[in-house]
């Protein structure tokens, strides 16, 4: 192969949406599944102080309606990352997003609290067939040195997600009603769902694993976890979106109370701060690749604690710019520590994947809910001395990664 020839394969692969039609096609198709996943699973978020009020509930009360849902995601992605090497890639994740619609539409129809836990719950566990599997799929289906870019446009997925789950169900509420609301999103969601599968070309380097034997499994949970390269990034995914989830739960309680008195419509629009985790993702999946993870994990790490101390602010313009800074940290540690696993996991990548996303959700769960004691005794200088101790811990492991060449 000449020089030349390595030239033009090389400018191929930077530019995949021009001569990769694939890697295109893949990429929009995983953007559609981050954005279904996240906008699906948050939705309820900005809805907290409505269910607080239409169900007569306290703020950690009503926050089960987001953490039971990603409670029961961390456990099913376990069971999903497991299935989708007996079953394949494609077909689960579709399964996963339109059943997630179905259920959130039943969710806006429940008549009691319980049964919107009980179809929440639902909802939270069969939509555990898309994280793991996503990211088992890119890290078989994508060249190595493209995962960190594409890796961070499936992140930028779930930032969008996330936002459009919290600005336009913000705005439905307001004019409209929070059932109406989720209505909305499961119907958009759905739609999303066929535009996946359509896009989305087959494995072709997937091998399918034959049964469902336990013994398998375990053994291949138990080996990624015995890889020392791989526990650290496992902690900073629970850590990180403990502390992020925290901030976005009451962060409308206290944006609805005195002195600021915001409408939902005014909340939701707060949320736009995702369009910047948007842009980080894909950025900090690019300079992970150049200058190495613990660099840009501890970077986001500090970002992220300077945004949660510009929300202590009495102001609301400086609470956007920490709530927008928060974001931009959040994404950077998520992307760049979510796309460490798919390349540090040797062999059984989806196993991998699901151990991540299982410490990420279980962050989610169990630090949102502690995080409604917290602003039940401290408000908002509880939340944040809490979220600011997460992120504290995750400064000091990427620190750790450092020291340590190999994983660096």
């Amino acid at each position: 192969m000449t020089f030349d020839s390595r030239a033009a394969i090389s400018s191929q692969a930077a530019l995949p949406h021009v001569d990769s039609p694939n890697l295109f096609h893949i990429s929009i198709a995983l953007f559609l599944a981050g954005f279904s996943t996240f906008s699906l699973i948050y939705c309820v978020q900005p809805l907290l102080p409505e269910f607080s009020r239409d169900f007569a509930l306290t703020p950690a009360t009503s926050s089960l309606a987001l953490s039971v849902t990603t409670g029961c995601l961390a456990v099913s992605i376990m069971l999903a990352g497991a299935l989708s090497e007996a079953l394949g890639r494609r077909g689960l994740m579709f399964f996963s997003i339109s059943g997630a619609a179905v259920l959130n539409l039943l969710a806006a129809m429940a008549p009691t609290w319980h049964l919107m836990l009980v179809a929440r719950a639902l909802e939270g566990f069969v939509l555990g067939g898309v994280p793991a599997v996503a990211m088992a799929y890119l890290s078989e289906e994508v060249p190595h040195e493209r995962l960190g870019r594409i890796m961070g446009l499936y992140v930028g997925g779930t930032a969008f997600g996330g936002m459009i789950g919290r600005v336009a169900i913000g705005g439905l509420t307001e004019f409209l009603s929070w059932r109406a609301a989720m209505g909305t999103l499961a119907g958009l969601t759905f739609v999303a769902a066929v535009a996946f599968v359509w896009l989305l070309p087959p494995s072709t380097k997937f091998k399918r694993q034959p049964g469902l034997n336990i013994g398998t499994h375990l053994s291949a949970w138990g080996r990624h976890l015995r890889n020392p390269a791989l526990p650290p990034f496992f902690l900073l995914g629970f850590l990180s979106m403990g502390a992020f989830v925290t901030v976005y739960n009451y962060l409308g309680y206290r944006l609805l109370g005195a002195p600021f008195l915001l409408s939902q419509t005014q909340i939701g629009l707060v949320f736009l701060s995702y369009i910047f985790g948007m842009l980080a993702s894909p950025l900090s999946g690019a300079l992970a690749d150049r200058f190495g993870r613990p660099r840009v994990l501890a970077a986001g790490a500090l970002v992220s604690m300077t945004g949660l101390l510009a929300t202590l602010s009495g102001g609301l313009p400086l609470i956007i710019v920490g709530v927008v800074v928060l974001t931009i940290g959040f994404f950077i540690v998520h992307s760049v520590s979510s796309g460490a696993v798919g390349k540090l996991a040797q062999g059984h990548k989806g196993h991998a994947s699901s151990l991540y996303l299982l410490a990420y959700y279980a962050g989610s769960s169990v630090m949102g809910s502690v995080g409604g004691s917290v602003w039940r005794h401290g408000e908002w200088h509880g939340v944040v001395a809490f979220s600011g101790a997460l992120m504290a811990i995750a400064l000091c492991v990427a620190i750790a990664l450092q020291r340590r060449p190999a994983t660096a």
